[in-house]
């Protein structure tokens, strides 16, 4: 489970050195190795290659350290070993800063054993945000892997994830994060917000005391290290007020009596129970219940095998706020991955039904964690790292009823990070600001950020094409990657919509008796806006039989071919029928009285027919026009004047080229 860190533990490094204890610092490393206390094998890793143990941001392999691991190095096996026990140490407990450096180097070693070496050096870059990078070393990695398992896989999912990246980066969504700049973010990992009735709960891995129990630690072969009991444990705290402020007063909230570690609290919307994650050293996490009294909490109760089984972690509940469902996460048999979303019906006594898999759609072949639902939008948000993303837990949104569930999508970032992202509570119920926890900015930890939607808001009016009056009761449809909201403008055409997407937006507006107008907005116009837009619409009138006439529609002289410029013009009408796609037309074309009734009525059929199917090639399918040349039969004004004499500026009106709509 990511969430849960190996911390600084400064109080490892006491080996005792008697006998039975190992004292060889390779040796001490890969005990805690075996053990998972991954901060404590890096120390005993780096002692073993005579480095000192800093570690920050700012690490770099030491200068000449490569001539250490040469060909004709008598120690180059213990080297390289320890190099890469390093790297893997430092990975493990999210250093991936420090990580890079020595992947690095491990990725240039012959020895077949170290062949992943490259994996996960780009798994670094890739936390690191060096995201072209890492691309490159995937694709490396890729072309020297001989085998045919889950990393070819991973690769190719992790170089998609890259991309994705890449791309939200250049277009960030619509959200504000801060860190809390006050004491929840302490020392240790801090997460799991909630909120309840004013007050604010977080899980922190906060020091607890200085002195701990001497534990001993021993690895396959039985080689026994020492190292004082961590002063680092998982318990729930509470703070009244506002998170946001700088002086806030916080208190454990005595949960436990069992001597566990407890982490993850949920609360029943009734306020009589509460559910927590809990858990030994060496024992599975399970989820307890605790109930109200006049005394406070109760005891914790383990819950029955509907959510715990034996041998199996079940972790993070949540309650939903009508109090219908609990859902959880855990590794039990019958899912999909590791980690699989499940809930139980909660019935009106508090007894729960049996547990049910969210299904293939929610859960993945990795892990799905920390679900939060919203009962009236019924939105699922959860975090997985086994879906295309940002980078280690990210967090994605599904639309369901607990029977049907829509593809999840990523929330995108700044929402997401390349590292864990994980854990939301609402601080209203509308979602527009809560709170996650994330290590986007730490070495190691989780942090509790507060993040904020911003929106867009676009605004206009719609108007008549040819009278430039204002249209109201116009119906104004907006659709961008999240929903589809729809309004009609008021008496002076006004419309306005707050946007919490910019993403691809579309906007149609409609009004009887005119064509609709569709405008669409891409990622790149959408990254030239700031918070308000203003889009506006103008519609062009039309009567079912009643042409229109194209103006500026040519042809070569005494010829059917357009112009170029007539193709553009055009374009007018190309548009018209893709943002109009149930209407059908009559194309026709009109000449003067200038030649014989026979030419004219040839050369008008071949300049209609020419305007569709330029129309056909702009791709509007041929069933919905009609072409049709009338020649000089439907002048719409005199080719003469009345004294017998030629009107030029009559012939230039019969000159035409019109359409109507046929049917709608």
């Amino acid at each position: 489970m990511k969430l849960l860190k190996t911390l600084l533990i400064l109080c490892l490094f006491t080996a005792a050195a008697n006998a039975q204890f190992v004292t060889n610092s390779k040796r001490v490393a890969d005990v805690y190795f075996q053990n998972k206390e991954y901060y404590a094998a890096a120390e005993y890793y780096k002692r073993s290659l005579q480095l000192s143990s800093a570690d920050s941001a700012g690490f770099v392999v030491p200068y000449g350290f490569a001539n250490k691991i040469k060909q004709d190095n008598p120690k180059k096996e213990d080297y390289e070993y320890s190099v890469f026990q390093l790297a893997e140490s430092l990975r493990l407990y999210k250093n991936f800063t420090d990580a890079e450096k020595w992947y690095a180097l491990a990725k240039e070693f012959k020895d077949p054993k170290y062949v992943l070496a490259t994996f996960w050096y780009a798994e670094s870059l890739r936390a690191n945000q060096k995201f072209e990078e890492a691309i490159a070393a995937f694709n490396q990695f890729s072309g020297k892997y001989k085998l045919n398992d889950t990393y070819v896989t991973k690769t190719k999912s992790e170089i998609a994830s890259c991309q994705f990246a890449l791309f939200e980066l250049r277009y960030p969504r619509l959200f504000k994060l801060t860190k809390l700049q006050n004491d929840i973010n302490q020392k240790g990992s801090n997460y799991t917000p909630v909120i309840k009735d004013s007050k604010f709960y977080f899980t922190s891995s906060r020091p607890v005391g200085d002195a701990g129990k001497k534990q001993v630690l021993t690895d396959q072969n039985n080689a026994k290290v020492s190292k004082k009991e961590s002063p680092y444990l998982n318990a729930v705290y509470e703070t009244p007020g506002n998170p946001l402020t700088g002086g806030i007063t916080i208190k454990k909230v005595a949960l436990n009596s069992l001597d566990k570690e407890s982490a993850a609290p949920a609360f029943h919307p009734n306020g009589k129970a509460i559910y927590i994650t809990s858990w030994t050293a060496q024992g599975d996490k399970k989820i307890y219940q605790l109930t109200s009294s006049d005394k406070g909490w109760s005891d914790p109760v383990e819950l029955g095998s509907q959510v715990n089984v034996k041998g199996f972690n079940s972790i993070q509940p949540f309650v939903t706020k009508d109090g219908n469902y609990l859902i959880f996460s855990s590794n039990r048999p019958g899912g999909q991955g590791k980690y699989d979303l499940w809930y139980c019906p909660l019935r009106t006594d508090g007894s729960l039904g049996q547990a049910i898999n969210l299904g293939n759609k929610i859960n993945s072949s990795e892990d799905d964690q920390a679900p939060y639902y919203n009962a009236q939008t019924k939105k699922l948000l959860f975090s997985s790292n086994g879906r295309i993303g940002m980078g280690g837990f990210d967090f994605y949104e599904s639309e369901g009823d607990f029977t049907n569930w829509s593809e999840p999508r990523n929330v995108g970032y700044p929402f997401n990070s390349s590292k864990d992202d994980i854990y939301y509570t609402p601080a209203d119920n509308s979602d527009t600001e809560g709170y996650i926890s994330s290590d986007r900015e730490s070495l190691c930890c989780l942090e509790v950020f507060n993040v904020k939607r911003e929106y867009l808001t676009v605004k206009g009016i719609v108007y008549d094409c040819d009278t430039k009056l204002p249209l109201s009761d116009a119906t104004i449809i907006l659709v961008d990657s999240l929903q589809t909201l729809k309004t009609t403008t008021n008496q002076a055409g006004e419309y306005i919509f707050k946007v919490s997407s910019n993403r691809k937006l579309k906007l149609t507006a409609e009004k009887d008796k005119y064509f609709s107008k569709i405008l669409n907005f891409s990622y790149d116009d959408l990254a030239k806006k700031d918070t308000l837009f203003s889009p506006d619409i103008c519609l062009t009138p039309y009567e079912i039989d009643k042409p229109i006439v194209l103006k500026d529609v040519l042809y070569e002289f005494d010829k059917a071919t357009l112009t170029e410029d007539s193709k553009g013009k055009l374009d007018h009408l190309f548009s018209i029928m893709e943002d109009n796609p149930k209407i059908e037309i009559e194309l026709s074309a009109h000449t003067d009285s200038k030649g014989s009734d026979a030419y004219n009525m040839d050369l008008s059929v071949r300049r209609a027919k020419s305007c569709v199917d330029y129309l056909v090639s702009k791709g509007i399918p041929i069933s919905r026009m009609t072409s049709r040349g009338y020649g000089e039969t439907r002048p719409v004004a005199p080719n003469e004047l009345p004294n017998g004499k030629d009107n030029p500026e009559g012939r230039a009106l019969n000159r035409r080229t019109e359409f109507k709509v046929t049917k709608k």
